[in-house]
């Protein structure tokens, strides 16, 4: 994704942009992964700055934007504040209130554990009947894919009980609680003061409640917690406890299953693209 800087944006958005933002005493650009091909804080004349995406031609990175434009005040005092969404020619650009905070710590023994827990129980009390729901996004089957493509990652497990796992879980996990489903420590900005705020709502749905705490619980074991007391946060912190031992696994399973094809894949498609670029190299002029 093409990345650009205030100075190399079309005229027409920059020009759309000092309408909305109002008057500029500096552009702070910043770096914010790979769904976006604008990123920057506008500092204001005697206003609060601004934190501005944008987001160039049509793609799932444009939807994914969107969606964090029109929740709107269904996040409100979670999200920061949208203050304004416009299509200008072909760019998405969506300003939002700036929150000057860190990514959260969540490795043993942090005292961020708390605080995200109270924000993550914040947006499972929501409820989202507008939003796509999680089960009809999970209808894939990763796990019989993954075994007749990348046999070496199934291994020795047993496909057949994966595979009855992983058809449990989209009604397993249905519900009508509001969820972000990406959650881990880059999407909790915390500030010196006042409420953690979470970004990056590209992917919503509604499901069970004890589903984003289940994705908290692999996050956890990712920054050096071991399952078990992964679990014991979730089930002692949040509405995890709501689930039944078979949700759970099923959910675990799935969301497995899930990472593994998409991992696999992206893999897949790194060797390929090495694979041609060595012959290209090779290849007489």
């Amino acid at each position: 994704m093409k990345k650009y800087g205030w100075d190399e944006l079309p005229e027409p958005v920059r020009e759309a942009l000092r309408n909305r933002v109002g008057d500029i005493d500096r552009v702070g650009e910043i770096e914010v992964g790979q769904s976006s091909n604008f990123a920057a804080v506008f500092h204001r004349d005697g206003a609060a700055p601004l934190f501005v995406k944008g987001v160039e031609g049509v793609s799932p990175a444009m939807r994914w934007l969107r969606n964090e434009a029109e929740l709107g005040t269904l996040v409100s005092g979670i999200a920061p504040a949208v203050h304004f969404a416009a299509d200008i020619e072909d760019w998405l650009l969506v300003g939002f209130e700036y929150v000057d905070g860190r990514r959260a710590r969540l490795q043993p023994g942090s005292s961020d554990l708390t605080r995200v827990a109270e924000t993550v129980n914040r947006i499972g009390d929501i409820k989202a009947p507008g939003l796509k729901p999680l089960e009809q996004r999970w209808k894939s089957a990763w796990w019989p894919k993954l075994a007749q493509e990348r046999p070496e990652i199934v291994g020795d497990w047993d496909i057949d009980e994966l595979t009855a796992w992983e058809q449990k879980a989209p009604e397993l996990t249905a519900g009508h609680s509001l969820l972000h489903t990406d959650l881990h420590a880059d999407q909790f900005l915390v500030p010196a003061t006042g409420d953690i705020r979470v970004i990056d709502w590209g992917w919503p749905a509604q499901g069970a409640a004890w589903v984003d705490p289940a994705f908290m619980v692999i996050r956890l074991i990712g920054d050096g917690h071991q399952a078990m007391d992964a679990e014991t946060w979730a089930k002692t912190s949040t509405r995890w406890s709501e689930a039944t031992e078979e949700e759970i696994t099923a959910f675990a399973v799935y969301v497995a299953g899930l990472w593994s094809y998409k991992a696999a894949t992206t893999i897949r498609l790194a060797q390929i693209a090495r694979d041609y670029a060595g012959w290209r190299l090779r290849r007489p002029l």
